[in-house]
């Protein structure tokens, strides 16, 4: 008769006092918790394309490596220096080859689009320079180096602000067929 009271009791007690059944909702609960945090952070917080072409700039890619191409057909060789507030490249080529008056300089920081900086090289006295307008951050920059008319183009990183010099070998790429 012990026995039959004992669950009686049992029986008689609300499911919302159970321990075991706010056990096993907790972790459903904690999920949809979870799920709306997620999607209220994905909605909030677009980061968008880091480029809205990118279908044209697939297709363009093999004008690049043609450029790239051309410069290391004219053995092209650049030595470029940092400083806080300027850039200077000293170009070089093979004999016989005639350089630019102005380069055009990409600096493009590897994940933020808005702190890319596109310089013009005056060059005197064999050396091409220009003022840096925004300081550079911490980062592994991405260094473009071409002419006016787009026709060569150079590219190496640097990881600023340790390396204040880096040399970008046109010899170093590999060639395209």
């Amino acid at each position: 008769m012990n026995m039959s009271v004992t669950e009686d009791k049992r029986s008689s007690t609300p499911w919302y006092k159970e321990r075991w059944t706010w056990l096993l909702m907790l972790m459903p609960a904690t999920a949809i918790v979870a799920g709306s945090i997620t999607l209220w952070l994905a909605i909030k917080s677009f980061d968008g394309l880091v480029t809205d072409d990118y279908y044209k700039q697939g297709l363009a890619i093999n004008q690049t490596l043609a450029r790239a191409n051309t410069a290391q057909e004219m053995g092209l060789l650049a030595r470029v220096r940092f400083t806080a507030e300027s850039l200077q490249v000293e170009l070089s080529a093979k004999p016989g080859i005639d350089l630019p008056p102005r380069l055009s300089a990409t600096l493009a920081h590897p994940t933020r689009g808005g702190l890319d900086q596109k310089l013009v090289l005056e060059r005197r006295n064999g050396v091409y320079g220009a003022a840096i307008p925004e300081a550079l951050s911490t980062a592994h920059w991405k260094v473009l180096l071409e002419d006016e008319s787009r026709s060569w183009r150079l590219s190496g990183t640097a990881f600023l602000p340790t390396e204040t010099e880096i040399r970008i070998d046109s010899t170093d790429l590999k060639p395209v067929d």
